[in-house]
């Protein structure tokens, strides 16, 4: 998939405006076009996040053309009011994402209390489970300014999974489109970071549980192996690394380690939203780290 359209919804606050500088510089290497995207809402509060909210399409489009001539000159940019009013702010997003034939949202990924809102905000949690589309979400605690905004360093989780290397796929593109170089981890658990049913069905058969774990380990530096090999034979720069443990906790420190700029994730959107919280690594690792995640759909599992 080459990256052409870049949806950016901007609700008029200065924390949804975050990630104006790290789309600004994806749009600019992958040579896309940016949409700014604003959604009237029907019943809005006074106020977002403690600013003044957008009421009307004459008062939004004047907002998006400001934010429009604050952005690099060399960047396409569109801007788009949905004047109708909606209930549903990530319904018309994702709606508009299809119209416009959009290949990435960016968002903030705030919200108003609780974890999960902070984490990855309503909408933006709202958008991944409706939509097709990959998600890029910036934590707000991390405001990424134009003169530090940069995507040199990749880190792309698997599972060994070939089905859930949508999130590679996506990779790899940003990797040639910016320059970044890849780092590929698979974690694959101790007997003692086991969750759930697989913990107990561990405790019957200890003997049996860690020899199946150390199979998977060493068929993961096989499958590791194969893909470094298939990408370096494209000439795309990668390393990768094999780890035992807590899943969330060793992707989050070889981040850390690889001084990562991003961490790029397949993640299930059409799940309920239950199961993607209570079993999925992907808001474990959101919760441990302010590096920007890029959310790809998997499909056809």
């Amino acid at each position: 998939m080459t990256l052409k359209n870049i949806l950016i919804p901007l609700d008029g606050s200065q924390l949804a405006e975050t990630v104006l500088p790290m789309a600004s510089l994806i749009a600019r290497l992958s040579h896309a076009r940016l949409i700014l995207f604003h959604v009237i809402e029907q019943d809005a509060p006074d106020k977002v996040h403690g600013e003044h909210h957008l009421i009307d399409q004459v008062e939004a489009a004047a907002y998006l053309g400001k934010v429009h001539l604050s952005l690099p000159s060399d960047i396409t940019v569109d801007q788009h009011v949905h004047s109708s009013a909606e209930k549903n702010v990530a319904s018309s997003i994702v709606e508009h994402s299809k119209d416009l034939g959009v290949d990435l949202v960016v968002m903030c990924a705030h919200g108003q209390s609780g974890l999960q809102k902070r984490i990855f905000g309503n909408i933006a949690q709202e958008v991944l489970n409706r939509g097709d589309v990959p998600v890029l979400l910036l934590s707000p605690e991390k405001e990424l300014r134009d003169e530090s905004c940069k995507c040199e360093c990749i880190l792309v989780p698997l599972d060994g999974d070939p089905d859930h290397e949508a999130g590679l796929e996506m990779a790899i593109e940003l990797s040639q489109t910016c320059q970044a170089k890849l780092h590929l981890v698979m974690v694959i658990h101790e007997l003692s970071t086991l969750p759930g049913e697989q913990a107990a069905s561990a405790m019957l058969l200890p003997s049996a549980a860690s020899a199946l774990l150390d199979m998977d380990c060493e068929e993961g530096e096989l499958y590791l192996a194969e893909l470094m090999g298939k990408l370096l034979d494209k000439h795309i720069p990668v390393t990768g690394e094999v780890q035992r443990g807590d899943p969330a906790k060793e992707i989050v420190r070889a981040a850390n380690e690889f001084h990562a700029d991003m961490i790029v994730l397949g993640t299930h959107s059409k799940t309920a939203m239950d199961a993607f919280w209570s079993g999925s690594v992907t808001p474990k690792i959101a919760t441990q780290t302010h590096l920007p995640m890029l959310l790809v759909p998997v499909h056809g599992d």
